[in-house]
């Protein structure tokens, strides 16, 4: 018997697609499509070369864009719907969200053609559990399978943190994740000489996630281990360096606990920052005694690398 999955829309301005697809991403690792008519007769005559365009398609709004994504059946889509709202509107994009149920068409499996072997920086080498590579490079290799879990390499605010952990983490340091995702920083973080790595979500989802894909790049407890619940509960000692890769809003509210984890000379990173929230993240570190050190940008996510 087939599952019911939830298709999740959003309609926003035009002007907004590309930075609400980015955060619409943020929700599923496996992809989205987008419905954008602005263009439709300039598209229709020099793409398809064609005059005639269907009545239906003609009365489409030209002033918003339609981005379309899947909830697997046992993700709750009133999560979704609350991220995304918060992102959206953070990021000052007007918004109209809207679901419904859709038989399942393997989602699931359809979006790994899109999910590549991935290098990330000069050291680190993504590799999806069903893909195989030659690396020929001599990378670490990170073998990942990212399930329902957020993280996979390919988002500009996982791969943000990834490089700078490559340049951050030294042998022998003792990581912390805040809010682990799929695992895979503190996979990386091992990869790159930690002695251990410590993560923790709220999400039992991700935890599970996290949990098998350190089994599939062969690290277990004590020298990696993942626990479900929130920082100031699950977490105890101090580390070398510590990584929040979440929403701004939830950076600002965990960082007054992070001091009391981080070790008086560590570096706590902090990314999935967009552009426009960045002066009210830098302003809430600073309140908690951290000042910026180095700061990386792509495609308007920022990473902040803080030191107290």
């Amino acid at each position: 018997m087939m599952d019911n999955w939830t298709e999740l829309t959003i309609s926003v301005p035009v002007a907004d697609t590309d930075r609400a697809a980015d955060i619409a991403n943020m929700t599923v690792p496996y992809g989205l499509y987008i419905e954008d008519y602005s263009d439709l007769e300039e598209g229709a005559r020099e793409i398809a070369h064609i005059d005639l365009i269907d009545e239906e398609l003609l009365a489409r709004d030209r002033t918003r864009s339609l981005i379309h994504i899947y909830l697997e059946p046992d993700v709750n889509p009133a999560e979704a719907l609350a991220f995304l709202q918060e992102r959206l509107s953070a990021a000052g994009i007007d918004n109209a969200l809207s679901t419904r149920t859709v038989r399942e068409a393997d989602w699931a499996n359809n979006w790994k053609q899109f999910f590549k072997p991935l290098p990330v920086g000069e050291k680190l080498l993504i590799l999806p559990t069903w893909e195989t590579d030659e690396n020929k490079d001599g990378r670490a290799v990170l073998h990942i399978d990212p399930g329902m879990a957020f993280g996979t390499g390919g988002h500009e605010t996982t791969r943000l943190v990834l490089e700078t952990l490559e340049k951050t983490v030294k042998a022998g340091d003792r990581f912390l994740d805040i809010g682990c995702g799929s695992g895979i920083l503190s996979i990386a973080a091992l990869l790159f000489g930690a002695e251990s790595a410590f993560g923790v979500d709220i999400d039992p989802l991700a935890v599970k996630t996290a949990q098998e894909n350190g089994e599939l790049n062969g690290m277990t407890a004590p020298r990696y281990e993942i626990v479900e619940g929130d920082l100031a509960d699950k977490v105890t000692g101090q580390y070398d360096v510590v990584a929040a890769n979440i929403v701004a809003d939830a950076i600002i509210a965990l960082s007054p606990a992070v001091p009391a984890f981080l070790k008086e000379d560590g570096v706590y990173v902090v990314s999935g920052i967009i552009d426009v929230r960045e002066q009210d993240v830098v302003t809430a570190l600073a309140a908690c005694g951290f000042t910026v050190a180095e700061r990386y940008e792509q495609r308007g996510w920022v990473c902040l690398v803080c030191k107290r």
